[in-house]
């Protein structure tokens, strides 16, 4: 299981941050100052460090040096917003640079983008009676081959790394189709409505009234 370390001192936004990257299926460790999050990146290996700047004790930049001589990379999470900050940050090593406030889906984007620059995002991946190679581009339900279209391939992605996550139309259509979302729901919904089918997961993948649609896990 991918490892991700926390270093925030505002504990509404560690728990928050907490809760959906473990919704997501990663495990997650909680560092509330400098110190502490040090003294955790010496005792155990992560994938991924979230670093907050403005920390107790020791602030971000600080860690950063620290968490590159391990080889591991870092993304900011900071309400340092500026252009000047961004850069030092970046210039720094930073693997990627996140503003507060955030919406959890960019954070939950960039973080298993970041993780698949670095070959360390899941490759396999389960979720109800499904498992997915992400590599072979295969699907086994319930130790079945099932056969699915590149989008549909791509739509099932979406929902197992998001799951339990009330995904918008727009969300879904830009992530999938990769162009900008012109209200195309149609195309969202059709695809949703094969997938479905094609897994028998009526009462999985749900409608989310006036939003999208959710996998249900």
């Amino acid at each position: 299981m991918i490892k991700i370390l926390v270093v925030e001192d505002e504990e509404p936004i560690s728990n928050l941050i907490r809760m959906n990257l473990t919704k997501a299926g990663y495990y997650c460790k909680c560092a509330f100052d400098g110190k502490e999050a040090a003294d955790i990146m010496a005792s155990e290996p992560f994938d991924l460090f979230l670093l907050d700047i403005m920390l107790p004790q020791i602030n971000g930049y600080e860690l950063m040096d620290y968490a590159k001589s391990l080889n591991t990379p870092v993304i900011f999470i900071t309400a340092m917003g500026s252009v000047e900050n961004r850069v030092k940050g970046l210039k720094q090593g930073a693997d990627d640079y996140i503003t507060k406030p955030f919406e959890v889906l960019e954070l939950l984007a960039r973080v298993e983008a970041v993780l698949r620059r670095y070959n360390k995002s899941e490759r396999i991946l389960k979720v109800l009676d499904i498992e997915v190679d992400v590599d072979s581009r295969t699907v086994m339900q319930n130790g079945e081959p099932v056969t699915l279209t590149l989008k549909e391939f791509e739509l099932l992605l979406l929902f197992i790394r998001n799951k339990n996550i009330a995904l918008y139309r727009d969300v879904i259509y830009e992530s999938v189709w990769e162009s900008e979302y012109m209200g195309e729901s149609r195309t969202v919904d059709l695809h949703v409505q094969r997938l479905k089918k094609k897994l028998h997961w009526e009462d999985k993948i749900v409608a989310v009234y006036k939003v999208g649609y959710r996998l249900m896990a």
